[in-house]
């Protein structure tokens, strides 16, 4: 009997079940239907395949037999391609979660520098089309302008009876900067996993986007910016690991 099979299906299933163990910190002695259900309540992957993984749990303890009084498992049945390939997919997304700089690459992103006119914000927002602009301030990150802040910012001035002309003209980019504009996005760094991403929008639904930089840091230079919109591309790309789309 051929059991390559077999011993793939295996292999994958032991790191799994490794891996499960290890960045959950369970018992050692916890059977592996208890360890998906611990872990699918702290890990987004392991939630979307629980029904797959104790299947495959199951399906072990047929391929496998250990005689009474021996010590080691034979192989007693083999699993189809189709079974193998999906349990190696999903060992791959969890033990190597695909990264999201991977799934969105590096992109243009809109940004104006602190010392200019608000005026240069509103050409941005016009150029890019984008909802965010990242302020920097002599190459460092110090903020953002969301296009709804300073529509407030806008309306707040004409209340008060300000000159518009005056306020766009005059006005700086660090001026109108406020800390909980900021609170509204979520600082990555570049080696965050896709689901990271997806945990942080299911977690907060104020949340605006997700800024990537190189090592999750306030100040770096931007790599990407992450939205819902963002989604969609995002699945396009999972399709390649043969995943559930979110």
């Amino acid at each position: 009997m051929d059991i390559t099979n077999a011993s793939r299906f295996l292999q994958s299933y032991n790191r799994i079940e490794a891996q499960l163990k290890l960045l959950h910190g369970a018992k050692a002695a916890m059977n592996f239907t208890d360890l998906v259900k611990k872990c699918s309540d702290e890990d987004i992957t392991v939630r979307r395949y629980a029904a797959e993984l104790i299947d495959y749990g199951k399906l072990r303890n047929a391929i496998v037999h250990r005689a009474a009084g021996a010590t080691d498992d034979t192989v007693i049945a083999v699993p189809c391609d189709d079974v193998v390939q999906t349990i190696e997919f999903i060992e791959a997304l969890v033990c190597r979660p695909p990264r999201l700089i991977d799934a969105i690459k590096v992109k243009k992103i809109a940004s104006v520098f602190a010392d200019r006119p608000v005026l240069n914000a509103v050409e941005a927002f016009r150029e890019y089309r984008q909802k965010t602009l990242i302020v920097y301030d002599h190459g460092t990150m110090v903020g953002v302008i969301n296009s709804y802040g300073l529509y407030a910012e806008i309306e707040a001035r004409v209340r008060a009876g300000d000159d518009l002309a005056a306020f766009f003209k005059e006005t700086l980019c660090r001026d109108i900067l406020h800390e909980h504009d900021l609170k509204k996005y979520r600082i990555m760094s570049q080696d965050a996993t896709v689901f990271e991403v997806f945990v942080a929008f299911e977690e907060r639904k104020d949340l605006i986007a997700v800024i990537v930089t190189e090592n999750g840091v306030l100040g770096e230079k931007v790599l990407s910016i992450v939205t819902p919109s963002d989604f969609p591309r995002i699945n396009h790309f999972l399709e390649t690991y043969n995943t559930k789309p979110f």
